[in-house]
Parts: structure tokens; sequence; C-alpha cells
């Protein structure tokens, strides 16, 4: 089962240029328009796609609310990479990298329009051990 997070956006087309240039996301298949508006989007990194749209004007954005509405917990390799080029454009910092009690390192930051993203990955296992016989066993 694959879930696909769907947001949406006040300002759709710089949404696109945003979490291209922020996250490294490439648009993905057919948009839709409305009166020459953009509406639907679809973007995908590795394997993941997000989908966004504009749902009209009366649609008001995390950031107008002040306040959070979701976040994306996003799996992906090169947390430190792309935390860093988030940064650079612009994102907001929720987080910085760092590891967790639970085996991922993680970061989060916020879009310009108020949206939590957060990026990890699983740290790399430490090796299995084998406990050390006591004296007197065998």
């Amino acid at each position: 089962m694959a879930i696909t997070p769907y947001l949406y956006y006040e300002d759709l087309p710089r949404a696109l240029k945003w979490l291209e240039k922020a996250f490294g996301f490439k648009t993905f298949g057919p948009t839709m328009r409305r009166e020459g508006k953009l509406t639907h989007a679809a973007m995908k990194r590795g394997d993941a796609i997000v989908m966004m749209g504009h749902p009209g004007p009366k649609y008001q954005n995390p950031r107008h609310l002040k306040t959070a509405t979701q976040s994306l917990y996003v799996m992906a390799k090169g947390v430190d990479k792309t935390f860093a080029r988030a940064r650079k454009a612009g994102a907001k910092v929720l987080e910085e990298p760092a590891n967790t009690e639970y085996g991922h390192r993680r970061c989060g930051v916020e879009d310009p329009e108020g949206h939590q993203w957060y990026f990890a990955e699983e740290l790399k296992k430490p090796p299995r051990r084998t406990p050390r016989r006591q004296s007197g066993e065998s």
C-alpha cells in the first residue's frame, strides 16, 4: 500500500519551483489547469510522490492560519545535504539534523507556505554483539 500526500498551496507554481530548489523534487505526471490557473501537479523524489493543488481563492495556507495543519515525515538518504539545501533555499528551520533515540537521523523545515517537512534516514544498525563468556562457562 502506498500513501500519497496531497498538499494545498495558495501559489502552486511558486511552490513547485521552491520544492525543486529546496528538496530536489522533480515535476511528475500531468498537471491540471482551471481558467488558466494551475490547480494540480505532482512531484517526485526517488520513489516518493507528493501531489499538490490550489483549491480556490478562499483557501488559507498554514502560514496564514498561523498554525501547522500537518507535517510530512519523508524517509530519504542524505538528510544533512537535504537540510543544507533547504536552508539555502530559505526554509524556516524547525529542527537541525540530529540522531534520534529510535535510530533515525532527522531534520525539520517549513516551506514558504507553512507546511512542515521532516526528512529522516535510518542510521546504520550497530553490529550485533555476542555476549562474552564469563570465566567458568563452557
